[in-house]
């Protein structure tokens, strides 16, 4: 195996399906979001709420960075493909871009605490589909639907992974 870097929006499941996938796979699951707060110390949204965004994205890089050893299942946060130099770091790695249409992420992410979707959701995910969905299409070496069930998106997931192997 290798390890496998799920990239998307807010709400799409990359932490669920990544650790869904990682004990399909019989591998470790790394969690940016929670490898960020063991680094830092604080939570990513109190973070953001007393920080500006290009500093919590230099300390997500340095989070992504240290997720990237040996055979992990790697749950990125959404915005991580805002910056170059994570971009390259994940167009080095088998990156999965994990996507679903936007009323399925606004139900996803209601109850949720997301700083950076503010007030108004549904315009910020249209608007982070706008800006983010080129950089994912360049870091991802495939594209899953999330919005089926866990185990078919771990099944296309692992169906993937097959074919790179045949």
């Amino acid at each position: 195996m290798a390890r496998v870097v799920l990239v998307g929006l807010p709400g799409v499941g990359k932490s669920t399906v990544a650790r869904a996938l990682a004990q399909a796979l019989q591998v470790d699951v790394v969690d940016t979001d929670q490898r960020f707060e063991e680094l830092v110390g604080v939570s990513v949204p109190s973070f953001l709420r007393t920080h500006d965004e290009a500093a919590f994205r230099a300390r997500e890089y340095e989070a992504l960075v240290d997720a990237l050893t040996g055979d992990v299942i790697v749950a990125t946060g959404g915005g991580v493909v805002t910056t170059a130099p994570a971009r390259a770091a994940l167009r080095e790695q088998r990156t999965v871009w994990l996507d679903c249409p936007d009323d399925i992420l606004l139900h996803r992410v209601a109850s949720g605490d997301r700083p950076l979707l503010g007030g108004d959701a549904a315009a910020a995910l249209l608007q982070l589909r706008s800006e983010r969905g080129p950089w994912y299409r360049d870091v991802a070496s495939a594209r899953v639907d999330a919005s089926q069930s866990v185990e078919a998106i771990v099944n296309d997931v692992v169906a993937l992974l097959k074919d790179e192997v045949q």
